[in-house]
């Protein structure tokens, strides 16, 4: 099955796309949001381009699994990537995976400003490593 992942983000929103089939995931180029909304035929390019079977979004929960604001807005994303697009959406626990992918752009040489090393879609991989991994 063919995955694409989002990781949510105010002004960046991390993208990656994975298999089932082999387990694996890339990142791929981010996209560009203001205040959380999307360039929404810079996404709808992505799915025609990769045509998922599942899109998966990063729900950023609290470590006390409560959620913040920002878990309400991925949620919000989540349900119009569903009503605008019609693909089958779920949620992945992200906990972590911004900072994991900071940790992995830095140790392959990245500065604290990321420059060529989409973090966001690192962590955007992560959530499709995630998913796969919990299967």
């Amino acid at each position: 099955m063919q995955l694409l992942a989002f990781d949510y983000g105010l002004k960046n929103i991390g993208v990656a796309v994975g298999h089932t089939l082999t387990g694996t995931a890339t990142a791929l180029p981010l996209l560009k949001a203001r205040d959380g909304v999307p360039q929404w035929d810079r996404v709808e390019e992505v799915l025609q381009e990769w045509q998922p079977e599942l899109v998966l979004v990063g729900l950023p929960l609290n470590m006390d699994d409560s959620e913040s604001e920002l878990s309400a807005r991925s949620r919000k994303f989540a349900n119009r990537l569903r009503g605008r697009f019609a693909v089958a959406v779920e949620m992945v626990d992200e906990r972590l995976t911004s900072f994991e992918a900071k940790g992995e752009v830095m140790a392959r040489g990245g500065s604290r400003h990321y420059g060529k090393h989409p973090v966001d879609s690192v962590a955007a991989r992560l959530i499709i490593e995630t998913y796969l991994n919990s299967r």
